[in-house]
């Protein structure tokens, strides 16, 4: 029933095009985005054709003998536009395990796109793959999301850091430059953590001459320095916080509350979701009260990021 392809180079505009329909797509799946740490993955993503025309799409690598789909992104999975089915979906995972085989692949570690990213509800996948393939859940993290339309009350002390921003005159820019905010972010993660942001200067700074209309840098200043910011991911539905930090100034000046405060009510009130992003360590085994509970205090609430695996 389908004829499966191996993506390459030529395929570049009728992938983007693809995802520029996509129910469940977001700009991270444009090549522009997916091929920048080409370097760091052997590229094994997939397309799908029913007849002559392309009728889904599987961002992947391959290690070994896995096929991961994909781990150098937030999330993967198969994209779909209006016209895939669910039967259909169900087809294309028992044709693909069978393709896969005889490509000498052993298992499949699969991460779907969450929820709250779908333009149209797209969790065809997620049957197919339990029912067709045996998955297994081998992963869950966990997200904090708030639905921006409710308007939740925030807590207590995030209120009195917004009103203690406004009283000591931060001003919050947006499209602010990257170095001055990714400074203090190695700093923070450095410092907490003993870690680097997953992205470089250099590398976010290519993202977002590629992509300036998802990629926004909203930054915090008192007195015209710097105190914290965050690097907002843009797409359909959902405004993503991707990296936040603030210097010792800017924690006492609400430098955070000040960015959200303006994003959720001023810049994005239309949106339905802000995802705070994730706050486990360890794989998401671990959970980091603290951060989780600084997210809650927006309004947020959990939504879960899971990755399933299956033999072959």
């Amino acid at each position: 029933m389908f004829e499966i392809r191996r993506y390459t180079a030529e395929d570049k505009a009728l992938w983007d095009r693809y995802v520029g329909k996509a129910r469940n797509a977001t700009f991270l799946f444009y090549r522009d985005y997916m091929d920048y740490h080409a370097d760091r993955f052997e590229d094994f993503s997939l397309l799908f054709y029913k007849g002559r025309r392309l009728y889904a799409l599987l961002p992947a690598h391959r290690e070994g003998t896995t096929l991961y789909s994909h781990f150098g992104l937030t999330y993967g999975g198969l994209l779909m536009d209006i016209h895939v089915t669910a039967a259909d979906t169900c087809v294309l995972f028992e044709e693909l395990n069978g393709w896969l085989r005889a490509q000498g692949f052993r298992k499949v570690v699969y991460r779907p796109v969450p929820w709250v990213y779908h333009r149209h509800p797209s969790e065809e996948d997620l049957y197919a793959i339990y029912w067709k393939c045996g998955a297994r859940l081998r992963s869950r993290n966990i997200g904090t999301t708030i639905f921006m339309q409710q308007h939740l009350r925030w807590r207590k002390d995030h209120l009195r850091r917004l009103r203690k921003s406004k009283a000591g005159g931060v001003i919050v820019r947006s499209d602010a430059p990257l170095a001055e905010f990714w400074e203090i972010l190695n700093k923070n993660l450095m410092n907490r953590f003993q870690a680097r942001p997953v992205h470089t200067l250099e590398e976010i700074e290519l993202l977002r001459s590629r992509f300036p209309k998802n990629i926004i840098q909203y930054s915090a200043y008192k007195d015209g320095h710097i105190i914290g910011g965050i690097t907002f991911y843009i797409t359909a539905r959902v405004v993503h916080g991707q990296y936040s930090a603030t210097n010792a100034e800017g924690k006492e000046l609400g430098a955070m509350e000040a960015i959200y405060e303006r994003v959720m009510y001023h810049d994005y009130p239309q949106y339905p979701y802000l995802d705070f992003g994730s706050s486990t360590e360890q794989n998401g085994s671990w959970l980091n009260e603290g951060l989780i509970a600084h997210k809650e205090g927006y309004g947020g609430r959990s939504v879960v990021y899971d990755t399933y695996e299956w033999d072959l």
